[in-house]
């Protein structure tokens, strides 16, 4: 190993009310969806959850993908991704396309396989965990995630039937909870105070000196459901912990819609402070408007006459459920998504037929981004006046008007 190496416990209190400040920074993930309807922030705690093959791991790593943007422009989020009990394979797909996308150059990566014992899946996420810790407490942003925590808690359930500790529910340890709760309360936003920090409970002896304010890490943990029950107990466990889950959903994912997020039931309870102010104009209603069309489009499948308005709600949700979809490992630019989803919100894309959105966004980005570059800065910079709307109107116009 080159350079100074740092010792670190597994094991560690999180830090105290007063090292923490409230979340306000966003933590881009590149998913429209995300950074719409369910914002994430840095420092927080953010639960995706869903059965197995509905794309929870791939929402957690094109979020790590999409932290290239910033590390190419110099303020790296520093990641890592804990594999926890995956077959070798999986772990060393996941490898290679880090590699492929050059996001190996920020990024750590913990695996415990199926193949290592039980006691190495259950402090993995410890260790990440750990590596997690001196990024924050050195005052850089750092994410991690956990793939998944369903899989250390059986790791757990069984060492503790070994050591012959009475089960409880589901034949889990009592502890469970306790468990989780103090692997993810290490995820935090340190107080931006150098002074303050330094002060930190339970500083390791090799990082007394080098700790500063600001820092923060983010955590998203993976929770793997059976048929869709949240109301099981590691489920309900997790989801009381963390500020926020993701559900995604079989269903939603069968029928082409990925990223395949139930938007009904997904929330973040943090993350609305944490969105740049030009994203929290647009996106505003957009998650209302959502649930409302897919509260109404199931009533549509029975009635045939309906009036204008909710036709109009089904036909701009439609376009909605369109400019929200999203290719694996193809994250969007914060100026393009709110680009899109401006137009998405204030119904420019009545033209344009269902079938032919995804065709309507590449030109209209590509325009933008051609043309206006000056209007994508100013929406990065979190600003929406009046001449940028004018600007997003008139191309969405100009761009839908050869659909007619």
């Amino acid at each position: 190993i080159k350079g100074e190496t740092f010792e670190m416990p597994l094991e560690r209190k999180a830090p105290g009310v007063i090292f923490r400040e409230p979340v306000t920074e966003p933590l881009q993930t590149g998913l429209k969806a995300v950074d719409a309807m369910i914002p994430v922030g840095r420092g927080q705690r953010e639960l995706i959850i869903g059965d197995r093959q509905t794309g929870k791991s791939t929402v957690a790593i094109d979020t790590i993908i999409n932290q290239k943007e910033f590390y190419d422009a110099g303020v790296p989020v520093y990641c890592i991704y804990v594999a926890i009990g995956q077959k070798g394979s999986t772990v060393a797909n996941i490898a290679s396309l880090f590699e492929e996308k050059g996001a190996m150059a920020y990024t750590t990566i913990v695996a415990a396989n199926a193949s290592d014992p039980a006691s190495m899946q259950v402090y993995a996420p410890m260790a990440g965990a750990a590596i997690g810790e001196y990024f924050r407490d050195t005052g850089r942003p750092a994410l991690i995630v956990y793939d998944d925590l369903s899989k250390q808690a059986v790791a757990y359930r069984e060492i503790s039937l070994l050591l012959r500790r009475p089960p409880g529910r589901e034949a889990y340890p009592g502890d469970v909870f306790y468990l989780h709760s103090r692997l993810l309360e290490r995820a935090a936003k340190v107080i931006n105070n150098d002074t303050i920090a330094s002060q930190m409970n339970d500083v390791p002896a090799s990082l007394v000196g080098k700790v500063k304010g600001g820092g923060s890490l983010t955590a998203l943990p993976i929770i793997e459901t059976q048929a869709g029950d949240v109301s099981a107990y590691i489920p309900t466990n997790v989801i009381s912990i963390t500020d926020g889950q993701i559900f995604l959903e079989s269903d939603l994912f069968n029928s082409g819609v990925r990223p395949a997020i139930n938007v009904g039931i997904s929330v973040s309870r943090v993350g609305g402070n944490a969105q740049i102010k030009s994203m929290k104009k647009v996106a505003g209603t957009l998650k209302l408007d959502q649930a409302q069309f897919r509260e109404l489009e199931a009533f549509a499948k029975f009635g045939s006459d309906l009036d204008a308005a909710t036709l109009n709600v089904i036909e701009k949700g439609k376009r909605n459920v369109e400019i929200l979809k999203q290719n694996e490992s193809d994250p969007f630019k914060v100026e393009d998504q709110i680009a899109i989803i401006y137009a998405g919100s204030k119904n420019l894309l009545r033209a344009v037929p269902v079938e032919k959105v995804k065709e309507f966004e590449r030109d209209y980005l590509a325009y933008l981004n051609a043309k206006h570059r000056d209007a994508l800065d100013l929406l990065k910079a979190g600003k929406l006046t009046d001449e940028v709307i004018d600007t997003l109107t008139n191309v969405a116009k100009e761009i839908s008007a050869k659909y007619l």
